[in-house]
């Protein structure tokens, strides 16, 4: 159960590590907002699966985020990062995370992965994960964070977007890590045969929605989830079309 004054982060952690637990008087400010946020934005958001519970009271989401930002780091909105990056609202990323049905055997891909702070969360849940992020600076903030939580199982590389054409190891989980309009072929080709893709598309400047993408029998099936206001990635903006 999470709540209370004696607060534990429960279902099966990962081979070797204990599930985190957080004792009410013993309790730091931030495990406190981060207790606060499983239990009053999570949860009631319908977000059930423990283990991806468990990974968001793994992680300590101040680390991923500038200074001045820290103390407002598990509020229930999208956080500047500068430069027209944002980290996602926790509740989006929960049930984006949730819907991914991640296996502990499963590879991930994250694009736009910013500071790295879902491939943090995703690394508790699987194999493997590799995070695309186009931004050197975000990129070296995100290693310094997965550095203090000894993740070793995250590695960045520093590119737009993944590379066009079929991955000669395509990834078991794809998750997009900010608004797109789209899903484009070069990020559906990233997708293994029984892989999910998540993500929040926004065609046009109205809400987003979140989408689950599967790909059977190498055909790709998407199911909208949830409304969400995830801000674009930059440069993901569908272009205008031509007007004689």
């Amino acid at each position: 159960m999470i709540g209370g004054a004696d607060i534990t982060a429960t279902g099966p952690a990962p081979r070797g590590r204990r599930p985190v637990v957080f004792r009410g008087d013993a309790m730091s400010g931030y495990e406190a907002a981060r207790a606060n946020m499983i239990e009053r934005q999570l949860q009631p958001n319908k977000v059930t699966d423990e283990r991806v519970l468990n990974a968001f009271a793994s992680v300590r989401r101040e680390l991923f985020v500038p200074e001045r930002l820290r103390a407002i780091a598990y509020s229930d909105s999208d956080l500047p990062l500068g430069n027209g990056r944002y980290l996602m609202a926790p509740m989006v990323a929960a049930r984006l995370l949730q819907a991914a049905e991640a296996g502990r055997g499963d590879s991930a891909l994250v694009i736009g992965a910013g500071v790295g702070y879902e491939a943090a969360l995703l690394a508790q849940l699987v194999r493997q994960v590799v995070a695309v992020e186009q931004d050197a600076e975000l990129a070296r903030q995100g290693r310094t964070a997965l550095v203090e939580h000894r993740i070793a199982s995250v590695n960045f590389a520093e590119e737009a977007r993944p590379r066009a054409g079929r991955s000669r190891s395509a990834y078991e989980i794809v998750f997009v890590a900010g608004a797109v309009a789209e899903v484009t072929p070069e990020i559906a080709a990233q997708l293994a045969e029984g892989g999910r893709l998540v993500a929040v598309t926004r065609p046009d400047p109205g809400m987003g929605r979140a989408i689950l993408m599967t790909r059977t029998g190498g055909v790709l099936a998407t199911r909208v989830m949830f409304d969400a206001a995830t801000p674009l990635l930059p440069g993901s903006a569908r272009k205008p079309a031509f007007v004689f």
